[in-house]
């Protein structure tokens, strides 16, 4: 069987452009412990929960209204004994619109149900995700780093 990166969806009445930029605003949803920037192609970024979490993001792809793609370069994850376990993975967004609304496909690829972090981090991915960030483009005010 093959692997099941972990995948979550979710559609917001907001115009594509406005999504797009917003998802790029990692610290009004994800964590204010941000360090670098995340707007750009080759901008690198590195975030942190406490001590459970850190880990450094390169933004590899940026196609307008369509596409983001971030590339894990480095991570240390203190809850499980493998602390890399996200290195080289890659967080990607698409987005299209679909009935007069924009959908959002997030896709943790690497991040797989054979990996120690994936319970405790796709339970992080639905908060971040489905809670934070949809909060965030339907009310203006995500729960960045909870």
């Amino acid at each position: 069987m093959k692997n099941q990166d972990y995948k979550i969806s979710l559609t917001v009445d907001a115009p594509l452009h406005e999504v797009f930029q917003k998802i790029n605003r990692v610290t009004a949803w994800w964590t204010d412990e941000l360090k670098g920037d995340s707007a750009k192609v080759n901008d690198v970024f590195t975030v942190q929960f406490g001590d459970v979490h850190l880990s450094t993001q390169k933004v590899t792809e940026l196609i307008p209204d369509k596409k983001i793609v971030w590339l894990v370069t480095d991570s240390k994850l203190t809850f499980v004994e493998k602390q890399q376990e996200w290195t080289n993975t890659q967080i990607v967004f698409e987005l299209s619109r679909k009935n007069n609304q924009t959908h959002i496909d997030f896709t943790h690829i690497g991040l797989v149900p054979e990996i120690q972090c994936y319970d405790g981090c796709s339970k992080g991915w639905d908060y971040y995700i489905k809670g934070s960030l949809f909060k965030y483009l339907t009310t203006g005010k995500g729960t960045p780093g909870l």
